[in-house]
């Protein structure tokens, strides 16, 4: 039986894309994913889950990644249909890989009802959706790095360029970035997601100064 595992990176982050992953595996060698030491991506540092990554691509069977835009995720927000959003995409990833189970880590405080979303996506197979399915199955572990991984390789490619911090509101150093940007430039960089209410008020702040 083929079985997939599927999660996100980066839905609380001011900048940069949310990334969905989900890997595929025969589960015979769900095992195996075990005993490599997979783990949900946040409770890694990133050097183990860069190690991590490349021992998981070349156990599984297959993997696919998809990075939503900021412009994209600023829709959703503005039309409050976030969560649908990530369920479209995750729909996308579980039909791409085509499982006879998935397992998805549900970001609605209604699992049944996010399942249910999923699969207006979905033609085949069953969908599991749980609450932190991330550290309580090792397929949705092992998707949770692979999502993280893809994600910081695009942080890190534009911080060669910009001091963007963590990327997440709570850290002074992006919103330090982001403040310096908008009151200079007078807009947001691309990879600023304009929906989240600190940017929406910097740029209020910003058109009355």
């Amino acid at each position: 039986m083929l079985v997939c595992g599927v999660d996100e990176a980066g839905r609380g982050s001011v900048l940069g894309p949310l990334v969905v992953a989900g890997v595929l595996i025969d589960s015979s060698k769900i095992r195996k994913l075990s005993l490599l030491g997979v783990k949900d991506s946040k409770q890694l540092s990133s050097s183990k889950r860069k190690q991590l990554y490349k021992k998981i691509l070349s156990l599984v069977d297959e993997y696919y990644v998809v990075k939503i835009s900021p412009k994209t995720v600023d829709y959703s927000v503005q039309k409050h249909q976030l969560n649908n959003l990530e369920a479209k995409y995750m729909g996308k990833v579980i039909s791409k890989l085509e499982p006879d189970l998935s397992y998805v880590d549900s970001c609605d405080v209604n699992p049944r009802r996010f399942r249910k979303e999923i699969s207006r996506y979905v033609k085949n197979g069953t969908i599991r959706c749980t609450h932190h399915a991330d550290s309580r199955f090792p397929i949705v572990s092992a998707a949770s790095i692979v999502a993280k991984v893809s994600r910081d390789r695009v942080i890190e490619r534009l911080r060669k360029k910009h001091e963007l911090g963590s990327g997440y509101p709570s850290d002074y150093k992006t919103m330090k970035f982001v403040s310096n940007w908008i009151f200079t430039k007078k807009e947001a960089p691309t990879f600023v997601r304009t929906s989240w209410k600190p940017v929406r008020n910097l740029m209020a702040e910003s058109a009355l100064s």
